[in-house]
């Protein structure tokens, strides 16, 4: 392919979520590629949130994270209106994140949601016209195929979330990782079930979430939307609602 004909297709694909008004480009940034060194552009995920609300004013997108052994996977979904059917989504993606010691102010659950938004919304078509773009410094990725292998049975908890998960900039983490993973339907066990087996706390000590969904169902209610003691508790919590909630609708 010519580079006059690369220059046409790029030019085509830039019209792909074309809002009048706005243009991208600007808000692009260089980062330096790993294995080339390279210089490219990539567009940061909250240019690439910005995006998506100028196209879909009513749109929405849903976060699910699942701790693993070493690391969070989250799964990101994007829907053109708040309004549209659990399974009628634009794009899904997922992504996972580690700990990194050298980086602690960085969350690894924050991180690995955002870098599964950033994907999806590359895939719905969200900044195609930039290349992809990877980690901005050099560190060894998950082993997720040996977590599956070493452990017959994972831990996991869903959490759902409406809003955008936190950037830790200060940490010099490249929010806009592009890097597909392992999807969260590998998990060994249903996110679902996993939450349900989630310690309750306060005066339900030693029981589980789940216990609550016929014993005290606003016990229940009041941790997904009030607790604030443990975060995978509190998700765990959500999900169980959201499901009871989508079941009755």
């Amino acid at each position: 392919m010519s580079s006059n004909d690369k220059s046409a297709a790029r030019a085509m694909i830039s019209t792909i979520n074309a809002v009048e008004g706005f243009d991208p480009v600007p808000l692009a940034v260089d980062y330096t590629d790993m294995n080339t060194g390279e210089t490219r552009k990539r567009l940061p995920v909250m240019a690439q949130v910005a995006w998506f609300r100028l196209k879909y004013p009513e749109g929405r997108f849903t976060l699910n994270v699942a701790p693993g052994k070493d690391c969070f996977v989250a799964t990101a979904r994007i829907y053109k209106n708040y309004l549209d059917p659990v399974d009628c989504f634009l794009s899904e993606a997922s992504a996972s994140r580690g700990y990194l010691p050298e980086k602690p102010t960085v969350s690894p659950r924050e991180w690995a949601q955002t870098a599964a938004l950033g994907i999806a919304l590359r895939n719905a078509g969200f900044g195609l016209q930039f290349h992809a773009a990877g980690d901005s410094f050099e560190e060894p990725a998950v082993n997720e195929l040996g977590q599956l292998i070493e452990s017959s049975q994972i831990s996991e908890t869903d959490t759902k979330s409406d809003s955008l998960p936190v950037q830790d900039e200060s940490g010099g983490i490249d929010e806009n990782v592009l890097s597909d993973s392992v999807p969260l339907a590998q998990s060994a066990e249903d996110p679902l079930e996993a939450a349900k087996k989630m310690p309750c706390p306060g005066k339900h000590k030693g029981k589980t979430l789940g216990e609550m969904i016929t014993a005290d169902p606003g016990f229940l209610v009041w941790v997904a939307n009030k607790f604030s003691g443990d975060p995978a508790i509190t998700a765990a919590a959500k999900l169980i609602c959201d499901h009871a909630l989508a079941a009755s609708a």
